[in-house]
């Protein structure tokens, strides 16, 4: 069966906790993805930054990206999936928590990320149109 390790994109850019807003948007821009992992000093995964989160909780609001911190927009504790675990739970985690992208834990350390495209290209199977719908919806 199709493990998280099959279908993630390797090594994946972290942005640090204490790095500006505007810096992270930029190596988006610049990497051509639309989230990155936010890593703390430790290098522990400390959540996952969006364009998303930029545009609604720092540039909607009026808050200047040059003054907040990647860290500031981390949630809780990120939603992850295990390097072995298979596409069953990969497409089950990103159901259940309805995120299109999955930072991918070997032990304590940031791996990869499996996004919804990986998914879909990966797996010929009715269930990858079951997460979009779910992804989709309210």
């Amino acid at each position: 069966m199709t493990k998280a390790r099959d279908i993630m994109t390797k090594d994946p850019q972290c942005v640090r906790s204490s790095e500006a807003v505007l810096d992270a948007a930029r190596r988006m821009a610049d990497l051509k993805v639309g989230a990155l992992p936010i890593c703390g000093e430790d290098n522990r995964l400390k959540g996952m930054l969006t364009d998303r989160d930029i545009v609604v909780q720092v540039l909607a609001a009026g808050k200047d990206p040059r003054a907040i911190q990647a860290g500031d927009l981390a949630q809780g504790e990120a939603v992850t999936i295990g390097a072995d675990d298979d596409a069953e739970e990969i497409l089950h985690t990103m159901s259940r928590h309805k995120v299109r992208r999955l930072p991918v834990i070997d032990g304590h350390d940031l791996v990869g990320i499996v996004a919804q495209a990986d998914v879909a290209r990966a797996l010929k199977d009715p269930k990858v149109g079951d997460l979009v719908e779910a992804l989709s919806t309210d």
